[in-house]
């Protein structure tokens, strides 16, 4: 008894599927290469670290850097708006921005907020952008995307020169980070 040369049809189906199978695969990025920029999510901490309490935005930053998931950018742009800017220029699917502001709640209280940006300012000099200033160039821009949320804690003291924060902003630390992952789940 002879084996036959040709593959029966199904025998043949099925390579052929295997075959588009691990092409397929082989065109696939890697589970641990970046996000294309449109599935990207930014998370970026702002603030001035010699300013006591308005280094919250870095702090959390610091804490959450390598342990958000894959397609999660994790950046600390300091106060140089500028810096966010070229982020959000590079392209994002949502913005979670980390800062300290003032609401005149109890300090080291911590919210969750969704911006209302207005329509484009003129700000003369970029390097001096204030969050607000920067959401609003990007928005102006067209490189703003429509998930943008903040996690801000209320400061006590952000007009002294000190390198550390309040007791109560320290403490909202966790709070904040959990904030945090909760929008990135959200949003993933």
């Amino acid at each position: 008894m002879s084996a036959s040369a040709t593959p029966e049809p199904a025998a043949a189906a099925g390579a052929a599927e295997a075959l588009a199978a691990a092409l397929g695969a082989a065109q696939a990025p890697p589970a641990d290469a970046p996000a294309p920029a449109a599935e990207r999510l930014l998370v970026a901490g702002v603030g001035n670290v010699l300013r006591g309490d308005d280094g919250f935005g870095p702090a959390v930053a610091g804490l959450l850097m390598g342990h958000l998931p894959a397609g999660v950018d994790v950046i600390e742009t300091g106060i140089g708006g500028i810096a966010l800017l070229q982020e959000l220029m590079a392209g994002c699917a949502g913005l979670i921005l980390i800062d300290a502001v003032d609401r005149g709640a109890a300090p080291g209280t911590v919210f969750l907020l969704e911006p209302d940006v207005p329509e484009g300012e003129h700000v003369p000099d970029v390097h001096l952008a204030n969050p607000d200033r920067v959401l609003t160039m990007a928005k102006t821009m067209g490189v703003l995307p429509e998930r943008v949320r903040i996690v801000g804690c209320q400061p006590a003291e952000v007009d002294e020169l000190v390198e550390s924060l309040s007791p109560a902003v320290q403490a909202a630390l966790a709070t904040a980070i959990t904030r945090v992952e909760e929008t990135v789940n959200a949003w993933l």
